[in-house]
This record gives C-alpha cells, structure tokens and sequence, in this order.
C-alpha cells in the first residue's frame, strides 16, 4: 500500500507562501494531494484521482490500475480523471470506476467526452455505483464503503480487508463519523485519517480531532493524512503517541505487517 498524495486541496508547498513547512528542505514536508494505491497479487486498486496523479504515477512507476475507487468528487479528489487514460491503454476491457451514484454522476457531467465513447485513446470508463457499507470484492481484497461527514457533498471512507484478513481503514476527508460507521471501525490494523491541521476546520478533523478518534478506536496504528503546512513533520512526530504517525508522499506499506 503506497501513499501517493498526503496533502491537503492545496498542497504542501501552497503557492506564494514562505512558510518554515512550504520553504523546508525536508522531503517528508512535500505533499501532493490524498491518494492512496493498493497492489496484491491479482488486483492494482487507485484511490481516487487528484491533480497530481500524473506526477504520483510517475513517481512510484506505476504501469497498471484495474479499479478505480472514489471517496467523493471534490475537486482535489478528481480533476486528474483524465490520467487513468494511460491506465486504459494498458487494457482491453473498460475501466470499473467504483463510485457513489452522486460522485459518478459528477464525473460524468465534468468530463461527458469520456462516459459513452469506446475509442481506445478516452479513459472508457465502467461506472460502478457503491452503497453504503456493500462489500466491494476485488479478488480477495475487499473494499467496504462507509459514510463519513464532510461538507455538502456525500462522502465515503473504505474499510480494505487484505487477502491476509488484516484489515485497513481509509478515510482522507472527514469532520465527523456517522455511529454505523464507526461501529465497524474498531480494533482495525491500520487507521488512516483526516487530521488537517492543529486549529479546528467546518469539514476536516483537527490534529486534536484526529488523535481521540484514534483513542477511541483503538487501532493497532494509526497514520494521518489530508495534511496542511500548518504541521511540520520533524516536530509534529515527536508529539504524537505511540503507534501513530504522519503518512509521507511515497510511503509504503507491506503487509501482513
């Protein structure tokens, strides 16, 4: 599991700020926009496609998306649909987008010259509606859509279960967490969530936020992602508690851990 993107909409370095975070030599404090890539044996799933998936893809050197998951259709969370084209090129059937009928319907009306055209040069997508908390099987990964509260538009997380069992939890962009959502969150191998920066936000947790959630949760780790400049990574990592961490552009994970 590689974190493509750990950023916020705006990015790390934001534009025009001198910052300490923006102007820092340190590469942990570079941040693209969220993404996520899972890689198992069978299957290539893609987290959502941000501005900068052509510079991720290139990156981290990847040749193969088979599913492509939405979390919502923010724009920082789709605008790079069009990369998946070079994916497309790879492969003779069309792309699955997994989406909620909400987030496919806004691909669909930004980007009308891909939904319906079969010419192997367009991204020929597969749209793939979601509901909430139905098992998406993707070999023997699953993916479990959940409903997070985030702004207006509707807005899912994923709980992964890894051919291994162990299973991983998602959740890039989230204020608050709905009771049947968190009820199936507990105890997990891996959480990874919103913690956007120290000072509270109308739609993103806080740093603050982020860490009792996680207390709450008790998960066996805990990465945060969705990040600002507002938080440095030298200096914020000595402050957290065991076991958690901030996600890193490039980061990797292998499991079983």
């Amino acid at each position: 599991m590689t974190f493509l993107g750990t950023g916020t909409s705006v990015g790390v370095p934001m534009i025009g700020c001198p910052c300490p975070v923006c102007t820092s030599s340190d590469p942990r404090n570079r941040r693209t926009r969220s993404s996520l890539y899972l890689s198992t044996p069978e299957v290539n799933v893609l987290v959502d496609t941000g501005p900068d998936l052509r510079e991720q893809a290139l990156r981290e050197r990847l040749t193969t998306v088979d599913h492509v998951l939405y979390t919502h259709d923010h724009v920082d969370h789709i605008v790079g649909f069009d990369e998946i084209r070079a994916f497309c090129w790879r492969r003779e059937d069309p792309m699955p987008l997994h989406g909620s009928p909400h987030t496919l319907a806004t691909l669909e009306r930004m980007f009308p010259w891909a939904f319906g055209n079969t010419a192997r040069n367009y991204v020929r997508p597969d749209p793939r509606p979601f509901h909430d908390f139905e098992a998406i099987h993707l070999g023997k990964l699953t993916a479990q859509p959940f409903p997070v509260v985030h702004g207006a538009s509707p807005t899912h997380g994923f709980l992964f279960t890894l051919p291994d069992g162990e299973r991983v939890a998602y959740a890039p962009d989230v204020k608050t967490f709905p009771p049947e959502s968190l009820g199936i969150l507990h105890n997990v191998d891996l959480l990874i969530i919103d913690a956007l920066r120290p000072d509270p936000h109308p739609t993103h947790q806080s740093l603050d936020e982020a860490l009792a959630l996680a207390d709450s949760l008790a998960p066996a780790r805990t990465a945060l992602t969705h990040l600002t400049h507002d938080l440095d990574f030298a200096t914020t990592s000595t402050k957290l508690p065991a076991n958690t961490f901030l996600a890193t552009d490039g980061l990797t994970l292998t499991f079983p851990s």
